[in-house]
Parts: structure tokens; C-alpha cells; sequence
């Protein structure tokens, strides 16, 4: 075998396409090695509660140690049975969706899962309703019946989507003699039914996954033992990656060394590079108070910004410029961005203020995540809107948890975000981040938009969504809720040591721990 293999993977549509190595040695093999394999990610865990979690770190853990009615296959991007034996919308509303649960489930606990918890784990969700908690995902949701192994949920209106929702981490089934109706569960402890057990945990640490031996479902392998590494910054993980501490890193690598390892020969390193829509745009907060209520001054940031300075300068250009809300690749996606602000302008900028009797410097917070990357980023937007002599900027770099909640209160004016996708469809990127009640919680609220996305919502054939799409991406615009940066490409980093790395995250929001295995 080659000491180092370089690989380009786009997994769409089912088809899995690879260079640079025979499909064979990405598989595990059948060696008697027992060792954990140890991944590295900058991800942080926010909850061990479904229900008190909507960000990427901690539905990484979902996907592992909790079951969904549905999951989705690596490449895929219609949702299978897994909890379920089968699933169906019942007439052609799309307004009642029925299950029928497997009859042989468990939690690790030993307890047979019933309906019932599938019906309490939904219900705490929107019952609960945290700052950062999943309960934006399911705006259409009115109530659920549970009726021995059979589920039924009635929605409000029709949602050709919903199928999907119940496939991510929203969906996952907890125990209701364990799991509080009215709050989070507190503690390190994790009762579910997916392919793994979580048997240790330190907070922002480490995680030890072993195999769940009572795992019914989509998975016909729960793989090897895994240990994961938590990392507050992307240099820390690099560092690690260098010291050989990890087999296998996913989210975030610091721009420079990923570019520097697509160069490299002979270090032993396997680098999947996979299609996603991971999107990281500008926020704005707009509750009354903030500099960013008044939409003028929304609309003036939106025309000085410079998404080729940034993409090419702090993320060295391992992301590309984004234009719009739907980024590449998803249906309705267009450039509603740049036909409204086609070139960075401090004229235009200032004739948008001036217009608007908005008195300059606009002074207003700008807060980030700690990390070098982001660190540089934030300064960068800084640097531009400054140098307009239009605003004054206070950049805040927060810790992720300080962060989410900061942003939640309202602390801060503009706040970058990635966004990472729960389902592979452009409702992910509309509903969630500019419906009514939005997961931002930046105060926004547009009937215009609520009204198109009810209507995108209703086609089971998703392609005939698209114009209601593209005029969301229009409207976006016009009010600048938020103001889209950059997509971007996600990395796996392995060694040569370990297989099935290039099936471990492909756009789907899961994160497949089971698939990793020694050579």
C-alpha cells in the first residue's frame, strides 16, 4: 500500500465516485485489531439532550448513540427506515405522515421502545423549546398520536419535507422514564438505541463510543470503538494531527493546513474531500435597539462587503463566495446577493444611509466564536467596513457555548454562523434561517417569506419548489436579514491505517463513527 493516498470524493445521488486508490482498500477489513480508532474534531457538544440542541457538534453524537425513525444512507439523499419498519404520508395531502416502529427495539437499558416514546421524544422538543434547541425544524407539526408500534403525526399544512426532518437529529428517540417532559435531562448519562453506547464523556474533552450490541436498524455493522477529541481551536487540532494523538479529524482544520496536506507526498495522510453545503453567512440582529433594526444599515453592510477578500484571505481559498440563502447545488439556487450588490461599493453604501437619515459611523458589536480562523475573519470584516468610513466595529470573540446563548439574547448586532445542512434539501436553508421563530433568533419575521415557504413546502416533487425558492433568495435580499459569505467543502483527514473515512460525513448532517475501521 502507498504511504499516502489522495483522494477526491463527491458522493451524490447514491454514486460514489473515487481517484487516486482502488475501492477495495477503503473498506475495513476483517483483522483482528481491536484498538480504538481515535477521531479529532473542533465540534462541541451542546446538549446530550435532543432536546436542547441544533447545532453540528452535537448532532454528530445523535447520529451514533440515538435512533430516528429514518436515517439516510452515505450518498443518499432519500431518507430509509431505521426505528421505523415503514413510513408513509397517508393520502395525498402530505399532511399525515404514519409509522409503523420496528418490533424488536431497545434501548440500551434493556427497555422495548414503543410508539409512545417516539410520540414524548418529538413532543418535549417543542414542549421544552430551548435558545438552541431543534424546535424550529418542526413549524408544521401540530400533534402526534401513538397507538401501539404505529406513529402518526398531523402537520398544519402540507410538508413534502417532513420525512426528512424526522431523519436528523430532531428525530432522535429517548427514553421517557428518563428524559424529563418539561426540561433537559442533566448529567453525562445517554440512554438510546443507535448503533453505539456512549460509555464515557468529559465535557469538551473526550468521548468513548463502543458498540451497542441491542442495535436494530439501517446499520448492518456498528464498526470498532471509537474515541473522540474535542478541540476548542483548529489549530489544536492540527497540532494533534502533526502528534499523531488522532486517526481521523472532520470539522475544522485551519485553512493553511489543509492546503499544505493537498501538496504534501509521503506523509501517510488520506484527505476526502466531500461536495456538502456548509454555508457560513452574516447575521443581524433586529430587535428594536440594535443598530441593525434599521434595514438601511442592514443593506449598506450588504454593499460594502467583500466575499473575495475574505474566502481568498483568511480561508485561503478552501471556501468559495456565496451569493444568496440556497447555496450550489440545491434546488432554486440563484445569485439574488450579487444582483443586488454586484461589486463591494462604500458609495452606494453611503448613499443607502444618507437616504435613510442614518447618522455615520454606524457604531455597532460584532461577535464571533473563539478561534483563530474566525478570529481572522471577523477582523477582516471589520477591516472592510471601517475602511468605508461608514461604521465602527467592536469585534467580541466568545467561547461556542457563551456564544450561542450571547446570540440568542440579542448581545450582539451581527454575528457570523456556519450552517451546516440537517437534511439534503433547500427548505434546510429557508425555513430555519429566515421563517418566523427562526433557529437565529435574530427577531425577523417575514409574511411574505413565511407565505413561500408554506408553498415550497408542498410539492413532493422538490424541482417544482424552485420558484418559490428563488423568490425567497429575492426577498432575502431585499431585507438582508442576514448576508451570505461563503460555501464551502468539507475534509476528512485519515491515515492510511484506517478505512471507510470517505463515507464519515457527506452533507447529510450525520456523522457515520460506524463506518470507520482498520485496514
Amino acid at each position: 500500500m502507498r504511504s499516502t493516498v489522495r483522494l477526491r470524493i463527491l458522493i451524490t445521488c447514491g454514486v460514489l465516485v473515487v481517484a487516486g486508490i482502488g475501492g477495495w482498500q477503503l473498506l475495513p477489513s476483517d483483522d483482528v485489531r481491536t484498538d480504538p480508532i481515535t477521531v479529532g474534531t473542533t465540534d462541541e457538544v451542546t446538549s446530550l439532550d435532543p432536546a436542547g440542541a441544533y447545532d453540528a457538534g452535537s448532532w454528530a453524537m445523535y447520529s451514533n448513540v440515538f435512533q430516528s425513525l429514518l436515517t439516510f444512507k452515505p450518498g443518499f439523499t432519500t431518507p430509509v427506515p431505521d426505528a421505523a419498519e415503514s413510513c408513509r404520508f397517508v393520502g395525498n395531502k402530505l399532511t399525515t405522515y404514519e409509522c409503523t416502529l420496528r418490533d424488536d427495539l431497545t434501548f440500551v437499558n434493556g427497555r422495548k421502545i414503543t410508539a409512545e416514546d417516539v410520540k414524548y421524544s418529538v413532543e418535549r422538543i417543542l414542549a421544552i423549546k430551548t435558545d438552541v434547541g431543534p424546535a424550529p425544524l418542526f413549524p408544521t407539526l401540530k400533534n402526534v398520536d401513538a397507538d401501539g408500534q404505529k406513529v402518526t403525526f398531523h402537520l398544519s399544512g402540507r410538508d413534502a419535507t417532513f420525512p426528512l426532518k424526522l431523519a436528523t437529529g430532531a428525530g432522535s428517540i429517548v427514553d421517557r422514564t428518563l428524559y424529563p417532559a418539561k426540561r433537559l435531562r442533566e448529567g453525562t448519562a445517554v440512554d438510546g438505541s443507535g448503533p453505539y453506547v456512549l460509555k464515557e464523556y468529559k465535557p469538551g474533552e473526550v468521548a468513548r463510543f463502543e458498540p451497542n450490541p441491542r442495535y436494530k436498524g439501517a446499520v448492518s455493522k456498528t464498526g470498532h470503538t471509537v474515541v473522540v477529541k474535542y478541540f476548542q481551536e483548529s489549530e489544536q487540532l492540527a497540532a494533534a494531527w502533526k502528534a499523531k494523538q488522532v486517526d481521523v479529524t472532520n470539522r475544522q482544520m485551519p485553512p493553511g493546513f489543509i492546503n499544505a496536506l493537498k501538496d504534501a507526498s509521503g506523509d501517510g495522510t488520506r484527505i476526502t474531500e466531500v461536495a456538502t453545503a456548509e454555508v457560513r453567512n452574516l447575521n443581524f440582529n433586529l430587535r428594536p435597539g440594535s443598530a441593525m433594526a434599521d434595514k438601511a444599515v442592514r443593506r449598506a453592510v450588504a454593499a460594502v462587503l467583500d466575499r473575495p477578500a475574505i474566502t481568498t484571505g483568511p480561508y485561503q481559498g478552501t471556501v468559495e463566495p456565496l451569493y444568496s440563502l440556497i447555496p450550489q447545488g440545491f434546488v432554486g439556487h440563484s445569485t439574488a446577493f450579487y444582483d443586488a450588490y454586484p461589486e463591494p461599493s462604500a458609495a452606494i453604501a453611503k448613499r443607502l444611509l444618507k437616504d435613510a437619515d442614518v447618522d455615520t459611523p454606524v457604531k455597532f458589536t460584532l461577535g464571533h466564536r473563539a478561534d483563530a480562523t474566525y478570529a481572522a475573519e471577523a477582523a477582516e470584516i471589520k477591516k472592510q467596513l471601517e475602511q468605508s468610513g461608514l461604521f465602527e466595529v467592536e469585534v467580541v470573540s466568545v467561547d461556542w457555548k457563551a456564544f450561542q446563548k450571547a446570540y440568542a439574547q440579542g448581545k450582539f448586532d451581527a454575528y457570523p454562523i456556519g450552517w451546516f445542512p440537517d437534511f439534503p434539501d433547500s427548505d434546510n436553508f429557508a425555513a430555519p434561517l429566515v421563517g418566523t421563530g427562526n433557529a437565529l433568533h435574530n427577531g425577523y419575521s417575514s409574511k411574505r417569506i413565511d407565505s413561500l415557504i408554506a408553498a415550497s413546502q408542498q410539492y413532493s416533487d422538490r424541482a417544482r419548489a424552485t420558484d418559490d425558492f428563488k423568490e425567497i433568495q429575492s426577498e432575502v435580499a431585499k431585507d438582508v436579514p442576514l448576508v451570505p459569505l461563503w460555501q464551502k467543502k468539507d475534509y476528512v483527514l485519515a491515515t492510511d491505517q484506517v478505512a471507510g473515512s470517505q463515507y464519515l460525513s457527506d452533507g447529510t448532517g450525520m456523522w457515520r463513527l460506524w463506518e470507520l475501521g482498520w485496514i
